[in-house]
């Protein structure tokens, strides 16, 4: 007699040993899978109930006062929250510079800088660069030179380009104007139209 036909397989094929020991496994593992489930659920809850935070700033002039979560970044508040579409959504990692702002006339990339950051200080995107109807040279030069092509990286380009001239003076060369426009990617390639924006509209400027 085989003493691993009733005691072992059986009929079924599965042996009372593997049977006890898949059943303390399991018994092991449920509560480890319940607590891993209660912990996501505690993160869930507690990401939910994050309190929101009083911005109070001036963008394109205007006082501003929102309120926002405070991980909420300034690019995704100006375009969801304050309906200023034309700063781009690109990366999303600060490296292609499409969301280029200015925060106190200096240059920020808005996917990188936390909206409560800005709560005192004046926030500048392309839809204030101009002076009403009447272009800002930066944004005219691009024209007169068709700096751009699908135009999505084009306000940020414009933006990081009127804030070079205005912080480090007009570029002495077109090598110049490239090392310091480095930060914004154009896809479509424009660069040698966008130099030739940037050279004729830092002299308007200056």
């Amino acid at each position: 007699m085989n003493p691993d036909n009733d005691a072992g397989h059986g009929r079924s094929g599965v042996s009372r040993r593997s049977f006890l020991g898949g059943g303390l496994v399991a018994a092991a593992v449920t509560p480890l899978l319940n607590a891993t489930a209660e912990a996501e659920a505690a993160a869930s809850a507690t990401a939910d109930d994050v309190a929101q935070v009083l911005v109070r700033a001036a963008v394109n002039g205007a006082p501003v006062t929102v309120l926002v979560d405070p991980r909420a970044t300034l690019l995704d508040t100006l375009r969801e929250r304050l309906d200023l579409k034309g700063t781009k959504k690109g990366c999303d990692r600060g490296q292609c510079g499409a969301c280029t702002v200015h925060v106190d006339g200096r240059r920020v990339l808005s996917c990188l800088t936390l909206a409560a950051a800005t709560t005192g200080h004046q926030v500048t995107t392309i839809e204030g660069l101009a002076d009403g109807d009447r272009l800002h040279p930066m944004q005219q030069a691009f024209i007169d030179h068709d700096g751009l092509q699908c135009g999505f990286c084009t306000p940020g380009q414009i933006m990081s380009a009127v804030a070079m001239v205005d912080d480090e003076g007009p570029a002495g060369s077109d090598d110049e104007i490239r090392e310091r426009m480095s930060g914004n990617i154009c896809r479509c390639s424009a660069y040698p139209r966008i130099v030739d924006a940037i050279r004729d509209a830092q002299q308007v400027m200056r």
